[in-house]
């Protein structure tokens, strides 16, 4: 009893229960229903048989939609071998441009000189209103803030984001991409520029950010991991259709071997003619 009372009544712990309880009735339920009419064995066979159809009928449609049992959704990730770099003459050297730059002392002008570069080897500038910018600036948030904490919340503007990759292959054409299952790594650049400390008042709204023109942009590089949404569902079809297919194939023998005894049965009972 003090065993039972020291359990924490967690929500982990009591999705475990109603789970439990959900299939013991409905299953279970079942079978007891089945196996009044057609037997334990029987019984059993044909209502593992009916659970792992209906199985791989819903794995099949999470599998589709990407909804049900998810994995782990895409996401941006830190880039090799560097994930920050700390000044744009620098992004050769980091493996990100071909062609190498030399620092003129002027801030701005090197960070003109390196969009212009990265645009003319492939990277694609996106708009402000692009979704893709939003999605990578957030995950170059975290990046500087939480992990690397070179800049504090409010230190730096996210002024340009560059995008290479993500080509997928075999496409019909560029609308049908159904079966298009293999890819090219996919990168971003998030360049982020400090700006001037201002002087909060109170009751003021706060000032206008300025980019400090005296400190370089820093270069955030981003590789776009797809994740594995629909990894789970995958093999929940897979799975529940092998062993649907088993079951029904012992259910098929079964029913051959019983076939062939009762013909033989019927054949010994039959009345010898004279």
């Amino acid at each position: 009893m003090l065993a039972m009372l020291a359990v924490s009544w967690e929500p982990e712990l009591r999705g475990y229960v109603i789970v439990a309880i959900a299939v013991g009735v409905l299953i279970g339920g079942t079978y007891l229903v089945v196996g009044t009419n057609l037997g334990g064995r029987l019984g059993f066979l044909v209502v593992m048989a009916g659970f792992f159809g209906w199985m791989a009928i819903m794995g099949s449609i999470w599998w589709i939609y990407g909804i049900g049992l998810t994995g782990r959704a895409p996401a941006w990730q830190p880039g090799e071998p560097t994930t920050i770099v700390r000044s744009s003459d620098l992004l050769d050297d980091a493996e990100i441009m071909v062609t190498p730059m030399q620092p003129s002392g002027d801030a701005v002008a090197d960070a003109a000189s390196a969009s212009g570069v990265l645009q003319s080897e492939g990277w694609l500038l996106l708009e402000e209103s692009d979704p893709r910018r939003g999605q990578a600036v957030a995950s170059a948030d975290e990046i500087i803030q939480n992990q690397a904490e070179e800049f504090a919340l409010g230190e730096y503007l996210s002024v340009a984001v560059y995008d290479k990759g993500g080509e997928r292959w075999p496409k019909i054409n560029e609308s049908v991409d159904f079966f298009a299952f293999f890819h090219e790594p996919h990168y971003s650049l998030v360049e982020v520029a400090p700006i001037v400390p201002q002087r909060t008042e109170p009751g003021r709204a706060p000032a206008r950010p300025v980019i400090d023109e005296t400190q370089p942009h820093r270069y955030v590089y981003l590789l776009r991991d797809l994740g594995t949404k629909r990894q789970p569902s995958i093999f929940i079809t897979i799975g529940s259709t092998i062993i649907f297919l088993l079951l029904c194939r012992l259910l098929h023998t079964r029913d051959l071997r019983l076939r062939e005894n009762l013909s033989v049965d019927s054949g010994l009972r039959s009345p010898v003619k004279s």
